[in-house]
């Protein structure tokens, strides 16, 4: 995201905002600039008497905002960081947040004032200290007083989950940021198996590259290896064959994944199938079908583009009608409805069946 390196450049080069409030759906952006933060803006000397975390669930607005109020201790600033900041009762809806919140009558009125008390303070905050608010997974709601305040001279974060066709591009980048290369491939395959947990596959790409030297490439061998994804039997291995109609390794994959469920639940699959299909419907309806083009139109790595050209051959629309008729009854069967104890690993069976005859 441009605005949260725009914010660490910042903090790198010692241009401090009063207040931080990082929120969001995407909690790996919010602990990078909070534990850059916590880890650079004070010395080891400074941090023991200038430094204060807090928790949400264990404070309320008020202890906040005293604490940001004190004066630093032989320090230029004092740091006040507010963890899992979504847990004070006074960022509720009508107060900032977008959550309801059940309390009395008389606690929502003291919350109502304690968040006019930060929407105050936010006007007129203690220029020495740095109060940063990690309000993760919600945002505030736009017409609150402390929102509207937040826009003058502070720094307002609101985080977004990234698409999963944005995924194998954010992997490749960070992999580069690492001074480590990874193929479109590999980098498909982690986006496949890992979802869109930043937090997650971060930790996955520093796994793979402690044996590497810098400048090594990641690779689907390594992925797999380390992972414990499958070289064989895995979904990216299941689309291949689906889109060749190669009879006979579909089967020997699904049947992989019936007798391994934990490894490869049903709804897991089902997702990436009915993300599979639909690229190559959008393919069919493709005006401009040079390799670039429909690169960008999908989503995805040119060097993917051939699979989906072969997949669009042997998929014509009204077969992928069919498709997406199966894996809706399909999905509703693997939650119990319409079937009659069938195990969803035979049900798997069944469908992938269907969708090649």
């Amino acid at each position: 995201m441009k605005e949260v390196t725009q914010i660490l450049t910042d903090l790198k080069r010692k241009i401090f905002k009063p207040i931080y409030f990082l929120s969001g759906e995407e909690a790996y952006y919010i602990d990078m600039i909070s534990d850059y933060i916590e880890k650079n803006v004070l010395d080891e000397s400074e941090q023991e008497f200038n430094q204060t975390i807090l928790y949400g669930k264990d404070v309320d607005m008020n202890t906040i905002i005293s604490a940001a109020k004190r004066f630093p201790m032989m320090s230029e600033h004092q740091v006040i960081i507010v963890k899992e900041a979504q847990n004070l009762k006074e960022l509720g809806k009508g107060n900032g947040g977008d959550d309801e919140d059940n309390d009395s009558e008389t606690t929502l009125k003291k919350s109502a004032t304690t968040s006019n008390a930060l929407a105050s303070y936010i006007q007129h905050p203690q220029t020495s200290t740095i109060l940063v608010f990690c309000y993760k997974y919600k945002t505030l709601d736009k017409r609150s007083a402390v929102y509207k305040s937040l826009q003058k001279n502070h720094v307002f974060l609101e985080t977004k989950k990234l698409y999963e066709n944005q995924l194998p591009e954010w992997i490749t980048n960070f992999t580069q940021e690492q001074k480590f290369k990874i193929g479109p491939k590999a980098s498909y395959l982690l986006a496949e198996y890992l979802g869109n947990d930043l937090a997650k596959i971060t930790n996955e790409i520093e796994k793979l590259v402690i044996n590497l030297k810098e400048g090594d490439e990641i690779t689907t061998d390594s992925i797999q290896d380390n992972i414990g994804i499958s070289k064989e039997f895995n979904v990216f291995e299941l689309q291949d064959a689906l889109a060749k109609k190669d009879i006979l390794k579909a089967n020997r994959i699904i049947n992989y994944f019936s007798a391994n469920e934990k490894e490869h639940p049903a709804v897991m699959t089902l997702s990436l199938l009915y993300g599979y299909f639909s690229k190559i419907l959008i393919y069919h309806f493709a005006s401009d079908k040079s390799k670039f083009a429909v690169a960008q139109t999908l989503g995805v790595n040119p060097f993917f583009v051939d699979g989906y050209v072969k997949a669009a051959q042997n998929y014509s629309t009204a077969k992928l009608k069919d498709i997406f008729k199966f894996l809706k009854e399909y999905d509703l069967k693997t939650k119990g409805v319409n079937n009659s104890g069938i195990e969803n690993g035979e049900l798997m069976k069944e469908l992938i069946f269907k969708i090649l005859h």
